[in-house]
C-alpha cells in the first residue's frame, strides 16, 4: 500500500515527538536517595522521639486568615545534607509520616477537621511544618446584652486528640495570634486574637492534658444600627411628643397619635428580625424601644385625658375641687401658664380661695329673693311680713306713676292685683335671672374644662419630652462604646 503525503508527515512528527521526551523523572538523584532511606523503614504510627519517656513538643501556631500553623521535630526524618548533594528540605504528604492529632475541641463543622492536607515541609535537622489552611467553625455563646454595641468573644481550643501532656506538649510561639493578613469586616472590628496554653488535670488520669485556646475578641460596628434603628426610633418618638402641640379642636390630634403608635409597632417588627434570637438577655436596644412604646402608648392615653376634659361642658360635668384646685391653680404656677388678662401667682391662688369662701358663707345668709336679685337684705330689718312689706319694698327697685304713692298702692282695692302681678314679675324676674346665671356658670364651666386640658396637655409636651431625652441618653452612656464606623 502506498503512503500518502499526509500519512508521512504525521509519522514524522510523532517520532520527534517521542525523541524530545526525558527518559527519566525529572526529579534529582539526592532526593530520590533521600525519601528511600528515611521512608524505607518508617512508621506512620510511631510518636517520633528519640526517648519514649520523653515529649514531643509541638509548637501551634495561629494565622487569622484560615492557616493554622504547626510545627514539631521527627527524629526519624533527619539527614545529613552533604551526604546527599546539598538538600536541605522536601516536601512530603502528611499521610506518608507521623503528624500529631491536634484538632480543635469546639468544632461545629459537619466533618470536624476542616483543614485541606497540604504537604509538610521537611528540614534535615528533623524539623516538620504543618501549615494547613482551613475553614473553622467554633460553637461561640453570645451575650446580646448590650447589642447592638456589644462585644463578642469567641474561644477556639486545639489539643492533641489522644496524646496526654506527657506524650505531647503544646506550647505557644506567641502570646498573640497574627492578625496581619486579616481583611477587615462589614459588621465586625477585630480587637485581638490573644492566645492561652493550658494545662488540665483531670481526677481520673494523673497525666495532665495540654491544650491552646485562643480567644478572637471581635466589636460591632454600631453605624449602621445608629443610622438604621435609633435615629428613626428617636424621630418616631419626637413626633409623638410634638403631637401634644397640637390644638384639640383640629380633629387630628388621636389620629396622628394612633398613627405614630401603629407606624413605631411596624417598625419594631422589623428591628426584631435583624436582633439575635435568644431569651438569655434583653438587648440593650430592645429596652430602649419598649421604652420608646411605652411612651407613645402612654401618650395616646394621655391624648384621650386631654380631648375628654377639652370637650366637657358645665351641662355634663361638674368640676371637683380638687380638679379645680390642682390644674386651674397649682399646676398652671407651676408651669407659668395663665389665661389672657390674668396672671396666677401662688398669693392670688391664696386670696382667690378666701374670696371663695366667704363668697359662699354670703350666699348662705342672704333670703332667696337677694340672691335671686343680687341684692342686700336691709329691707327686711324697717317691715313687717306681709304683702304691704313685698310692694313697699318693689316700689324701691320699681318706678312708680306720676302721682303715685306707695300709700296708693298699699290701698285696699289695688293691693291684691298690684300683690299678683308684683309675683308674677319677680317669677319671670327669677326665670330669666336663673337662666343667665346657669349660662353664665356653664361657659365658666367650660372655660375651666378647656384650660385645665390644656394645662394636661402642656404638663404630658414637658414629662414625655423629658422621659424621652433621657431614656436616649441613659441608653447611650449605658453603652460600652456608642458608634463605631
Amino acid at each position: 500500500m502506498s503512503e500518502t503525503p499526509a500519512t508521512s508527515h504525521l509519522g514524522a512528527l510523532f517520532c520527534c515527538v517521542l525523541l524530545c521526551l526525558p527518559k527519566g523523572t525529572v526529579q534529582g538523584p539526592h532526593e530520590k536517595r533521600i525519601l528511600n532511606d528515611l521512608l524505607k523503614n518508617y512508621n506512620v504510627l510511631e510518636r517520633p522521639v528519640a526517648n519514649e519517656s520523653e515529649p514531643l513538643v509541638v509548637s501551634f501556631g495561629l494565622t487569622l486568615q484560615q492557616i493554622i500553623d504547626v510545627e514539631w521535630n521527627d527524629v526519624n526524618l533527619r539527614w545529613n545534607a552533604s551526604e546527599y548533594g546539598g538538600v536541605q528540605d522536601l516536601r512530603i504528604p502528611p499521610k506518608n509520616i507521623w503528624k500529631p492529632d491536634v484538632l480543635m475541641y469546639n468544632s461545629a463543622d459537619e466533618k470536624f477537621d476542616s483543614t485541606y492536607p497540604t504537604n509538610v515541609v521537611l528540614k534535615n535537622n528533623g524539623s516538620c511544618l504543618y501549615v494547613p489552611p482551613g475553614i473553622f467553625k467554633s460553637t461561640c455563646k453570645i451575650d446580646i446584652t448590650w447589642f447592638p454595641f456589644d462585644d463578642q468573644e469567641c474561644k477556639m481550643k486545639f489539643g492533641s486528640w489522644t496524646y496526654d501532656g506527657w506524650q505531647l506538649d503544646l506550647i505557644l510561639p506567641s502570646d498573640e495570634g497574627d492578625a496581619s493578613n486579616f481583611i477587615p469586616n462589614g459588621e465586625w472590628t477585630l480587637l485581638g486574637v490573644p492566645g492561652k496554653r493550658n494545662e488540665i488535670s483531670y481526677a481520673c488520669c494523673p497525666q495532665p492534658y495540654i491544650d491552646i485556646t485562643y480567644t478572637i475578641l471581635i466589636r460591632r460596628r454600631t453605624l449602621y444600627y445608629f443610622s438604621n434603628l435609633i435615629v428613626p426610633c428617636v424621630l418616631i418618638a419626637s413626633m409623638a411628643v410634638l403631637g401634644f402641640t397640637l390644638p384639640p379642636d383640629s380633629g387630628e390630634k388621636l389620629s396622628l397619635g394612633v398613627t405614630i403608635l401603629l407606624s413605631l409597632t411596624v417598625f419594631l417588627n422589623m428591628v426584631a428580625e435583624s436582633m439575635p434570637t435568644t431569651s438569655d438577655a434583653v438587648p440593650l436596644i430592645g429596652t430602649y424601644f419598649n421604652c420608646i412604646m411605652f411612651m407613645v402608648a402612654s401618650s395616646v392615653v394621655s391624648t384621650v385625658l386631654i380631648l375628654n376634659y377639652h370637650h366637657r361642658s358645665g351641662e355634663t360635668h361638674e368640676m371637683a375641687p380638687w380638679v379645680r384646685s390642682v390644674f386651674l391653680q397649682w399646676m398652671p404656677w407651676l408651669l407659668r401658664m395663665s389665661r389672657p388678662g390674668e396672671k396666677i401667682t401662688r398669693k392670688n391662688i391664696i386670696m382667690n380661695n378666701k374670696m371663695k369662701e366667704l363668697e359662699l358663707k354670703e350666699r348662705s345668709s342672704k333670703s332667696l329673693l337677694a340672691n335671686v336679685l343680687d341684692m342686700d337684705d336691709d329691707y327686711r330689718g324697717g317691715l313687717a311680713p306681709g304683702p304691704l312689706t313685698l310692694a313697699a319694698n318693689s316700689a324701691n327697685y320699681t318706678r312708680l306713676p306720676p302721682g303715685q304713692s306707695v300709700d296708693d298702692l298699699a290701698a285696699p282695692g289695688c293691693l291684691a292685683g298690684c300683690a299678683r302681678e308684683l309675683q308674677l314679675i319677680l317669677r319671670e324676674l327669677r326665670t330669666v335671672t336663673d337662666r343667665l346665671r346657669q349660662d353664665d356658670e356653664e361657659a365658666v364651666v367650660t372655660s375651666d374644662w378647656k384650660f385645665a386640658a390644656m394645662v394636661v396637655d402642656r404638663l404630658c409636651l414637658i414629662v414625655f419630652t423629658l422621659f424621652t431625652v433621657v431614656a436616649t441618653v441613659a441608653v447611650l452612656l449605658s453603652a460600652p462604646h456608642i458608634i463605631v464606623p
